[in-house]
């Protein structure tokens, strides 16, 4: 079988790795004395972040949208990293802030209650035997579950189930909360939220993920009768483009759910995803925002779908069945990482109050474009902490 050619970078030596883990602890203790209990926004302005707005009866800074999971698993990463334990009682604060807002029934009309709980009550559950989180989590999953459309066999994306413009879509992203279903099958016997969990990632094998390996952002089913209906895109270049970050939730989340499932299609997507994407990278190793760009386009890169595809490359390393591809993917993943180190961080760890610089929310609405972001920082931070504990155990 021919392989592409390993990626070159940046060496990623233990002392590189130190600092950079010692660079990024060194923000997110910063962050916590300066942020307290409150929750940033999604990107930062001008390399800081600013209080999450307010708005939709929430306050300033409240714990509100898809992605204040990542900044309260950073404290959890952090206090792994480091056992300082203000890191952990910072996520233990966060964790029960997640577990009212469950049960409080507040902004959980969305697919990304995977992303929100897996990396709060779920691993305040695994790290911290924390019985309460643990509740919460399951909960989360049952809410998550009303989103199960039958007989698509889907999750739904965004929203309100029943607005026309949203019904019988899903997006690439939902990979990467099935691993909360997946969870709470192992926490309850429950085996709805496991079949979900199959049901849904055949469905993205079979329609989200292209015949040349690149893959939809969004695609739609008719609800009532399950028929596959047409793929799309939301942030990405164009419907028939490849948004990058998309390309590395696939790679992360078909691993991920190989391993739950056992279903060797998911295995092939997974590696499909990863030679994708790899071969679209330029020269830094780092990708544009969308795939589409190449070597001497004029165009944004996005650091933090590089800092996901790295955790989504160590990962199909783990579940990988041919020696030679799991060693790829892991020198792939050391040199993608490599080079975020190199370029794409602070000079100096006060110069942002971001991990990680040069990232893309939202080209097409202008929104975070050469930013740093919450989700940048933790799957940064994940992919430090996976590259220097090879058996460290994950939170999805």
């Amino acid at each position: 079988m021919t392989y592409l050619t390993p990626a070159t970078g940046t060496a990623l030596d233990p002392a590189t790795l130190d600092r950079a883990i010692t660079d990024a602890l060194s923000t997110v203790r910063r962050n916590i004395a300066t942020f307290g209990t409150q929750f940033p926004d999604d990107t930062t302005t001008d390399d800081r972040y600013l209080l999450r707005p307010a708005g939709q009866g929430f306050a300033l800074g409240a714990n509100r949208g898809w992605t204040t999971t990542f900044w309260t698993g950073l404290r959890w990463l952090a206090w792994e990293l480091s056992g300082d334990d203000r890191f952990r009682e910072a996520a233990r604060v966060d964790t029960a802030d997640f577990s009212r807002r469950v049960r409080a029934g507040e902004d959980l009309d969305t697919h990304d209650l995977g992303f929100l709980y897996s990396l709060t009550t779920v691993a305040a559950w695994r790290l911290d035997g924390d019985s309460d989180a643990r509740d919460a989590g399951v909960l989360a999953a049952d809410h998550l579950m009303r989103r199960f459309l039958e007989p698509a066999g889907i999750i739904q994306a965004w929203g309100d189930l029943q607005d026309p413009k949203q019904r019988g879509r899903t997006i690439i992203d939902s990979l990467m909360n099935m691993p909360l279903l997946t969870w709470a099958t192992e926490q309850t016997g429950d085996g709805r939220y496991a079949d979900a969990v199959r049901r849904h990632t055949v469905q993205l094998h079979d329609h989200i993920l292209r015949d040349d390996d690149s893959t939809f952002h969004t695609f739609y089913w008719n609800a009532e009768t399950g028929e596959a209906l047409r793929g799309g895109t939301e942030q990405g270049a164009g419907d028939e483009s490849c948004w990058a970050r998309g390309q590395a939730w696939g790679l992360y989340g078909f691993a991920m759910n190989f391993r739950a499932t056992g279903d060797p299609r998911l295995l092939d997507a997974a590696r499909r995803c990863a030679d994708y994407f790899v071969s679209r990278l330029p020269a830094d190793r780092v990708p544009f925002w969308d795939l589409v760009f190449t070597d001497g386009a004029d165009a944004p890169r996005d650091s933090s779908s590089g800092a996901i595809a790295v955790c989504g490359l160590f990962t199909l390393a783990e579940v990988e069945t041919d020696p030679e591809r799991a060693a790829w993917a892991v020198d792939t993943a050391r040199a993608i990482l490599g080079s975020l180190i190199a370029n794409y961080t602070p000079e100096h760890p006060e110069d942002s109050d971001a991990l990680l610089l040069h990232g893309v929310y939202d080209l097409p609405k202008s929104v975070g474009v050469d930013e740093g972001s919450l989700w940048g920082d933790y799957f940064y931070l994940e992919a430090l902490t996976r590259a220097s504990r090879p058996n460290w155990r994950g939170y999805w």
